[in-house]
């Protein structure tokens, strides 16, 4: 757990995932990914247009709709080091439909305290969604208004600006572990899912046994949770595989999928210099969970998390950054 998270703040997640230090013996086709894959929010701008001091000053430029609280600060200034958070949405995207984020989670990265803070926000989360006026499940707001409107609500959720963001579809995972041969996961209890048996202990599994492995929910005693840990299994398994990258044809495979699956509004230059500043000076990583209880409102299963928990992460989160709420 502590490997991957490293990985994935170091850069590697976003370059797709692991392609690590070899990536420089074939830089072109690296950068030329990682310039495919930029996407801003439409709110960098003007971020961007208001920082009249420089990258990382103490401006601040309002986002969302009118009265949101949700305030985003100017990104943080990679080339000093700022401590920085990374919101990743693994989305489940289809075929003449944009889907929904299957996986939202966030990393606070702070260089000077050696560390990293890692949790989900579990997907069933009840909460506004900003640009909506309603109240609904948070992984609603990608499929209401894509990345934009996922943003602006975890911020509204979170009560805490958003620096970067990477988007992964998942069914380009299940591409880019056949690429890379499979992976093996130590799966911590026996089920069965879509037709296949996944054995307790370590198991071998190909990009869509490995997709399903992920999904599961309904038979995992913590539900969400456990399917959040489940991800991240998968996740470390197929950056360890990426790491040990070796033939110049899989590599070319893997950067042709980050192309079609990965977008992020991290620049080439953001996501180098995370890994020449960042990468060594990462030493553990703390995992949190936002703690909640499973009801049903309407017929609707949602999560609620209460006030005084989106309190506790708020302050674990701006603590983590340096930053006074």
């Amino acid at each position: 757990m502590r490997r991957w998270a490293k990985i994935v703040i170091s850069g590697t997640l976003i370059a797709v995932i692991g392609v690590g230090g070899y990536a420089y013996s074939v830089y072109r086709p690296v950068v030329n990914t990682l310039e495919s894959i930029y996407e801003p929010l439409e709110s960098d701008a003007a971020i961007a247009a208001s920082d009249s001091g420089g990258k990382g000053g103490s401006l601040t430029a309002s986002v969302g709709n009118a009265g949101v609280p949700a305030v985003r600060e100017l990104p943080a200034d990679l080339s000093e080091q700022q401590p920085f958070n990374l919101l990743v949405l693994g989305v489940d995207e289809r075929e003449n439909d944009i889907g929904r984020s299957d996986a939202i989670m966030m990393l606070a990265v702070n260089p000077k305290k050696h560390s990293v803070l890692m949790f989900n926000i579990p997907r069933d989360t009840r909460t506004e969604i900003v640009g909506r006026g309603k109240v609904d499940k948070i992984n609603h707001a990608y499929a209401f208004g894509g990345v934009k409107m996922a943003v602006d609500t975890v911020e509204h959720f979170l009560d805490v600006p958003v620096d970067y963001y990477v988007k992964v579809n998942m069914e380009g995972l299940e591409q880019i572990i056949d690429i890379l041969g499979g992976v093996t996961v130590d799966n911590p209890f026996a089920f069965d899912f879509e037709g296949t048996e996944y054995a307790e202990g370590p198991i071998g599994m190909n990009g869509h046994e490995a997709l399903m492995y992920a999904r599961m929910r309904y038979d995992d005693p913590k539900g969400d949770l456990g399917r959040n840990d489940r991800q991240q299994r998968v996740l470390s398994a197929l950056i360890e595989k990426g790491k040990n990258i070796s033939n110049l044809t899989k590599v070319n495979s893997v950067l042709g999928a980050v192309k079609d699956h990965v977008k992020t509004n991290l620049t080439k230059d953001d996501m180098m210099e995370i890994v020449t500043r960042y990468r060594t000076e990462i030493g553990t990583v703390d995992k949190d969970e936002v703690q909640g209880e499973g009801r049903r409102i309407d017929g609707i299963y949602y999560y609620l998390v209460d006030e005084a928990e989106q309190t506790r992460i708020r302050a674990e989160l701006n603590g983590q950054l340096d930053r006074t709420p």
